[in-house]
């Protein structure tokens, strides 16, 4: 316990934080529009502070605010004195460059203008590679006895020259300093993971997850649907039959703040990158804020990376998973109580039950008990009825006991029931921690004005995950859409669940942000469910997975129109699609075009991993559109489990593998017909 409470940890970001200024955002507004109010955010802080943690300071620091009265004071006099200056120096920007958009993505111009020659060859390598059989099914073997063979320094320099040169962005923030200002240059902007991976044999995988799963007061497993929500010890590797997702083991508690405060380096990271992405899009203004975080010596987090971007953050690096499948469990069985109490199907909140539904019932069952009132009491509703049994904010942020939190009244009998089994109060205190670890990473982002996505994970978590998820949405995404759910269309819920999210969303009056994607479970759901004798989450086929990916975006483009028609702000809803396919970006492009959302409205924006489909990522950023790369980045030793995965996800996906090589070899001849062998890349776009 006492482990539990004081465990050492560089920030904590749910204190509060300290009061800020202009945000880089604010900085933005300004040179864009030639406002001289904001002038305050372009000067210079340079006083040292020695005791503010390094987030805090950075906060401070990014937006132009001094952390100590005597600092603030003369950047006040800074400001005014160079009021006069700005005013005679309008900036007049570069006018954008924005070129027309092959939507059948056939132009390798288009495609790989931003790749010197050398690295079109290498891509060219990497993908012949991936279509070899024998090499991707052993990769990991291979790249192993390369390394035995080679010695360290050989091996680093193949990987670098190869399959690490292709996917991953470099070791550290200094390194991938050239990628993303390249990426900057032809419109795409960076989603930063530090992706190094633990790589550990199945069984020691299976003794942890197993482990980790099961709560110290004992494992109460049911029958029927909600057996999935225990851990089965053959699918305890989570890694099985999964190429495109990182997978987290639980540890301990200490291995989960350092988890928190890698998320939180990557936040500064990205906030230090909107800076240096002002000072080269304005060279003429005075752009000198000083971003400066304490490192130790030889940390991969010393230097600056630059762009406007994202972080990914999984929740399952940040808490013990049985945390997550006892929460799932709860969220499954208080929808299976709504229905059995009120009828219908669904989220309790897709019910439209009045308060007055639930009264009226336990007055039918003469059930008047004084716990019944307090249950009733705590249900959260408002006009249109019942939004949560449960009072998710006070568990969140008032540190309710949650095994006598989930409580319902047996309709039956009257008796107050567990929807969760009993927790320790260690376990109680590891939740707590958990909640702690996400509270603190968001309100960094909040305050550096970078964006959070909650990566989707397997279904026997999801239901927790999206839950947390959405109270952070509710908590922050009161003004911007800072924290970003992901749903997987592959799941045939995918549509009902978006929609219900998006009603919720309206009804308490947050702003929605939502990453779709196809999936990256589906073999493991379906083997799992096969072999435990549940139902299969999962669309039966591509087909219907693409219909399913469809029919969410249109229910998503559908409201943001509402918004836009009442004449309301329409970036309460925000959308990644997240695709490789390119049927799906053409199909976002066309309804985009169809209800009236041009890529200026910012509520929009696509993205593909690095070294993948860049015949997709880079026409669409030099179009104007909202473009991402998610840029890995690491020591080579340290990311071959991420590499494996490329190299298995590549195979798997060779159709687009053959086109992406076609139009490889038609840039690379016409270079060398044209006398262009030595292209020198340079850009003149604009990421929206």
């Amino acid at each position: 316990m006492a482990f539990l409470r004081s465990v050492p940890r560089r920030c904590c970001a749910g204190k509060k934080m300290v009061k800020c200024g202009a945000s880089p955002l604010a900085v933005i507004s300004f040179l864009e529009n030639a406002a001289v109010t904001t002038a305050a955010a372009t000067v210079t802080t340079t006083a040292a502070v020695t005791r503010t943690p390094p987030s805090l300071r950075l906060v401070a620091q990014v937006r132009g605010y001094a952390t100590s009265p005597s600092s603030s004071s003369t950047a006040a006099a800074a400001a005014s004195t160079d009021v006069k200056k700005q005013r005679q120096q309008q900036q007049s920007a570069v006018p954008r460059q924005i070129d027309p958009l092959d939507l059948k993505f056939n132009d390798p111009i288009a495609a790989f203008k931003s790749k010197t020659t050398m690295e079109l060859m290498r891509a060219y390598f990497v993908y012949q590679m991936c279509s070899i059989e024998y090499v991707v099914e052993n990769n990991m073997k291979v790249m192993k006895m390369a390394k035995s063979v080679l010695g360290e320094k050989l091996f680093t320099k193949l990987m670098k020259a190869t399959f690490y040169g292709h996917f991953v962005a470099g070791e550290d923030e200094v390194q991938i300093t050239p990628v993303l200002d390249r990426l900057r240059q032809f419109g795409v902007k960076p989603i930063l993971d530090y992706s190094v991976e633990e790589d550990i044999s199945q069984e020691e995988a299976e003794r942890r997850e197993v482990q980790a799963s099961v709560s110290e007061a004992g494992d109460e497993k049911r029958e029927g649907p909600l057996k999935k929500y225990h851990v089965e010890k053959s699918f305890a590797d989570r890694r099985y039959k999964v190429s495109s997702a990182r997978t987290y083991f639980y540890l301990n508690e200490a291995s989960c703040e350092r988890n928190m405060d890698i998320f939180i380096r990557c936040l500064e990271a990205v906030a230090k990158d909107e800076i240096r992405t002002l000072r080269l899009k304005y060279p003429s203004q005075n752009i000198t804020t000083n971003i400066q975080v304490d490192h130790h010596p030889g940390d991969i987090f010393a230097g600056a990376s630059m762009g406007m971007g994202i972080t990914a953050v999984k929740l399952t690096a940040l808490g013990r998973p049985q945390l997550l499948l006892q929460l799932s469990e709860v969220i499954m069985r208080a929808r299976q109580y709504t229905s059995d109490v009120i009828g219908g199907e669904g989220a309790v909140l897709a019910h439209h039950a009045k308060l007055d539904d639930f009264k009226k019932k336990f007055e039918e069952a003469h059930i008047k008990d004084t716990e019944v009132q307090k249950f009733l009491q705590k249900i959260q509703s408002d006009k249109e009825g019942v939004i949560h049994l449960f009072p998710w904010s006070g568990i969140l942020d008032e540190n309710y006991e949650l095994s006598e939190t989930f409580q319902v009244p047996d309709i039956k009998t009257g008796k107050m029931v567990r929807l969760m089994s009993q927790l320790t109060s260690k376990e109680e205190e590891m939740f707590r921690n958990m909640i702690r670890r996400l509270n603190s990473i968001v309100t960094v982002a909040d305050n550096l004005d970078v964006r959070i996505m909650i990566d989707a994970e397997q279904t026997y978590f999801q239901p927790a995950i999206s839950r947390l998820t959405l109270e952070m949405m509710r908590k922050y995404n009161t003004k911007k859409a800072v924290v970003f759910n992901t749903y997987q269309t592959y799941l045939q819920d995918a549509y009902n669940e978006v929609k219900t999210d998006l009603e919720q969303a309206e009804r308490q009056n947050f702003y929605f942000g939502a990453k779709l994607v196809r999936g990256a479970y589906i073999e493991q759901e379906r083997a799992r469910a096969a072999a435990m004798g549940y139902p299969d989450p999962t669309n039966p086929t591509f087909e219907a997975t693409t219909e399913s990916y469809h029919k969410t975006l249109m229910e998503c483009l559908r409201r943001m129109k509402q918004y836009k028609d009442k004449g309301e702000d329409p970036k309460k809803i925000g959308i990644m699609v997240a695709s490789h396919n390119e049927d799906t970006v053409r199909f976002a492009i066309e309804k985009m075009k169809e209800i009236g959302i041009s890529p200026e409205d910012k509520v929009i924006c696509f993205g593909q991993l690095l070294g993948m489909c860049d015949y997709i990522t880079f026409p669409l950023g030099q179009s104007g559109y909202s473009a991402y790369k998610y840029i890995p980045y690491g020591p080579v030793k340290e990311v071959l489990p991420y590499l494996s995965r490329r190299a298995q996800e590549n195979r798997g996906i060779l159709k687009k593998i053959k086109k992406e090589k076609r139009l490889l070899l038609n840039e690379i001849t016409r270079r060398i017909v044209r006398g262009k062998l030595f292209y020198k890349p340079k850009g003149n776009y604009t990421p929206v």
